[in-house]
Order: structure tokens, then C-alpha cells, then sequence
């Protein structure tokens, strides 16, 4: 008589992967084709991210918050815009426990098409005047439900390309996943610029708007699977077994490694404050303030992505002659510099802005290119997996989260100096970390 487990009746993730990988034994995947699937992944989480922060200039004050004068509604749609840097850790901590349980290919199943869906599900939202508060509830279970799927949507793959790096060239394997936001911006950007400019701002507003949302849930069916198939190769499934991506629980990871945890949050944070101060404030500051059509200033901001994808190359040149640490404090201090003239470049009429964007997307690429293996390198090899999700998730929210409520906020309020002191903290909380951690160059990333 032949046994049946209730395993074999009900075959996890686990086993289903363990499985595929079987199928892949004796092959080797190829770095490059890593990459490709590291670019895909981010892109599609930075484009779900960037299609809502350029409605929640153009649209979502107009349509969500029409009650509200276009200054105080565009601050109302930046504090719904901060809810998925809160609900991100949250996610981190649920989708640990499925990946625990149920396997990497099920976590990120869900998590991507939580993402692609709830980004989607905003393409059909209803306005303020159809349905009165019900859309601002809606507009925010929607933004959290993005955040708890980017908490979710953390896979590994920047370990598994790094596994592939040579020794004396981890600084460019590191820089490859983040190419991603700039890309998954220029996507963003590109889409809503054409429609800003092709339809009439009354056809914008009623459909226009919804098409970009809408594309995101096709982006992340082919992220989806182009991660899949690297979760599925033989690499991978060695790192798991040597407990390098294998997902712990916060608490015990909290209790090891805390004191890294907190370093690790702030080290990156002068990255990405830049982060939105060069790509949703400016467009806020535009559309508000000046003359200059927003489809225009998106084109420019385009251009800047460019800007920044040429940073990011060359953050991983520089970090391998002269090691990550050094580079990351002279982004800084390059970050610092740039805090200091941008108030005159954002006010300096559409020279001054289109330079802005240029410059201010260059030193960002410069920064943030290093700033994820900064934050893995800290762990030692079974936190690692775990601590640089918890790590990326607390920078994107302190760092990242309230940057353009805040900026706004400030320069309305004060004047365009006071943005400028907002980065400068962010420049100083990096070279104090920096200052505390000692362990940048010491272990592998």
C-alpha cells in the first residue's frame, strides 16, 4: 500500500520551489540575466510608487480633496502620499511570516499583485463630488494597501546578484538594483506628460488621469514572473540553505542586531530625502507657483531621471576605487552643497528649475546608488535577508515618507530656505551614521 502525506496531498511554495530548482541542478544562471530581472523587479514598484505621486500633484487635489484651495489640497493629498512609508514595515513584519511559512514564489504572488491591484483599483476611483468622504477612505486604503505590498515585495535578488559579484567590483553589482526608481519614474513620468499634454485639462481630470494606474497592474504580472523564474534558479536556492535569505522574525532580529538596525536606517537618509525634494516637491512648487505647464516640467524631470541613471553607474565606479563608505559621505557632503543653492535654482524662473532637477537628480543617483549595500552589508549572514528589508523600510520613512508635505509645508509657509535646512538634517543624520558604523567594508553585500 503506498503512503500519501498530507504534504504530498497539499505541496507548499517550499516544496514546489525546492522542486523547480531540482529541475535547474547543474545549470547556472547568468549574471546579467540577474540583473535584468533585479531591474524589472524594482521598476515595477517604483512606477506603482510614481504613477500615485505625480496624481497626487495633478489629480487628487482636484478630484479627492476639491473642497480645499490647490495649496492646502495638494498638502492633504502628500499626507495620504506618506501612508505607504507607514504601512511598509507593517508589511515587512506580515509578509516575513508568509515567507516563513508558505515560501518565497507564494510572498511575492501576493505582494505583487496586492501592489499592481491596489495601483489599478485607483484608476476607477470616484471623485469628492460623486461621492463625498468615501473617496478620500478609499484613495487611502489603497495607498496602504501599496505600502504593505512594497513591504512585501522584498525578495532577495540584490543578495543573489551579489553572490555573483566579483570581490573587487561589489560596489557596480550593487548599484544595478536601483536603477530601477529612475526607471520605474521615467515610465511614470512619460505617460502622464503625454496626457497632460494631448488632452484638455477637463479630459485629463475625467479619464486621462487613470491610464498610467491602470498600466501598473500589466507591469507587475511581468515583474512577477521574471522574478519567479530567479526565485526558482539553483543560486538561489543555495543561498536559502546557507541561510543567507532566509527570513527571521523581527523580534529575534531586533534583539541580534538593533543597534545596526538603527544605524543602518539612517545612513541612507540624506539619499532619500533628495529622493522626493528633486522629483514630487519640484512639481508641486511648479504647478502651484509658476507659469511653467506641469507637462513640460515632467518632460524636464525626465531628462533628470536620465541625470540619475549616470549617477547611479557611477556611484558603483567610485565605490569600488575608493570604497563605499567614502562614498556615501562625499554624496553627502555633495548633497549638502546642492541644499544650499537650491532655494535660488527653484526660484530662478524655468532656468533655475530645469537645473535644478539636473543637478539635484545627478547627486541623487551619485547617493542613493550605494545606499541599499550599505544597509545589507551591516547584518551578519542569517539576519541579513530580514534586517535589510526592516532597514529599508525605516529609511523610506523617515528619510522619504513626509518629504513633500514637509517641504511644502516650510517653503509656503517660510520660504524655499527652510527646504534647504529639511535636507541638510537629512546630510547630517548620514554622516553621523557613517561616523558610528564601522562595519561598511567588512562583510560581504
Amino acid at each position: 500500500m503506498v503512503s500519501v502525506t498530507h504534504e504530498s496531498l497539499n505541496p507548499t511554495s517550499s516544496t514546489l520551489e525546492s522542486d523547480a530548482r531540482s529541475m535547474h541542478a547543474g545549470g547556472s544562471v547568468a549574471p546579467g540575466n540577474i540583473a535584468i530581472g533585479v531591474i524589472i523587479g524594482r521598476t515595477s514598484e517604483f512606477f506603482d510608487f510614481f504613477v500615485y505621486a505625480i496624481a497626487s500633484v495633478l489629480v487628487f487635489p482636484k478630484l479627492i480633496f476639491p473642497f480645499a484651495d490647490p495649496l492646502h489640497g495638494t498638502m492633504l493629498s502628500f499626507l495620504v502620499f506618506a501612508l505607504a512609508f507607514i504601512a511598509r514595515p507593517i508589511g515587512s513584519f506580515i509578509f516575513m511570516a508568509i515567507d516563513r511559512t508558505y515560501g518565497r514564489g507564494v510572498k511575492l504572488t501576493i505582494a505583487l499583485f496586492l501592489l499592481g491591484g491596489s495601483t489599478a483599483s485607483m484608476s476607477f476611483l470616484p471623485g469628492y463630488n460623486e461621492v463625498g468622504v468615501y473617496a478620500i477612505i478609499l484613495l487611502a486604503i489603497f495607498r496602504i494597501g501599496q505600502g504593505l505590498a512594497l513591504g512585501g515585495a522584498w525578495d532577495g535578488l540584490a543578495s543573489l546578484l551579489a553572490l555573483n559579484a566579483p570581490t573587487n567590483h561589489r560596489g557596480w553589482y550593487a548599484m544595478i538594483p536601483q536603477l530601477g526608481a529612475p526607471i520605474g519614474f521615467m515610465l511614470a513620468s512619460a505617460l502622464f506628460a503625454y496626457f497632460v499634454t494631448s488632452l484638455t485639462t477637463a479630459d485629463f481630470l475625467e479619464w486621462g488621469w487613470r491610464y498610467p494606474f491602470f498600466c501598473a497592474f500589466a507591469v507587475n504580472v511581468v515583474a512577477l514572473f521574471a522574478r519567479l523564474r530567479l526565485v526558482a534558479t539553483e543560486e538561489f536556492g543555495t543561498l536559502l540553505e546557507r541561510h543567507e535569505l532566509e527570513p527571521v522574525k523581527m523580534t529575534e532580529l531586533l534583539r541580534v542586531h538593533g543597534r545596526d538596525v538603527l544605524i543602518g536606517a539612517f545612513v541612507p537618509l540624506a539619499s532619500f530625502a533628495t529622493f522626493h525634494l528633486v522629483t514630487v516637491f519640484p512639481l508641486g512648487w511648479v504647478t502651484l507657483y509658476s507659469e511653467q505647464s506641469s507637462g513640460s516640467f515632467l518632460l524636464v524631470e525626465f531628462l533628470g531621471a536620465i541625470c540619475g541613471i549616470l549617477g547611479i553607474i557611477c556611484s558603483g565606479m567610485l565605490a569600488d576605487r575608493i570604497g563605499r563608505r567614502n562614498q556615501l559621505a562625499i554624496g553627502a557632503v555633495l548633497i549638502a552643497c546642492f541644499a544650499f543653492v537650491a532655494p535660488w535654482l527653484l526660484d530662478g524662473g524655468a532656468t533655475g528649475r530645469h537645473i535644478y532637477v539636473i543637478l539635484g537628480f545627478t547627486l541623487l543617483g551619485l547617493s542613493f546608488g550605494q545606499a541599499a549595500g550599505a544597509s545589507a552589508s551591516r547584518f551578519s549572514q542569517n539576519y541579513r535577508y530580514s534586517g535589510s528589508a526592516l532597514v529599508s523600510d525605516l529609511s523610506w520613512l523617515i528619510g522619504a515618507g513626509f518629504a513633500p508635505f514637509v517641504a511644502l509645508a516650510l517653503s509656503s509657509q517660510f520660504g524655499l530656505v527652510y527646504t534647504s535646512l529639511y535636507l541638510l538634517s537629512g546630510v547630517v543624520c548620514t554622516l553621523v551614521a557613517i561616523f558610528f558604523s564601522k562595519t561598511l567594508e567588512t562583510r560581504d553585500n
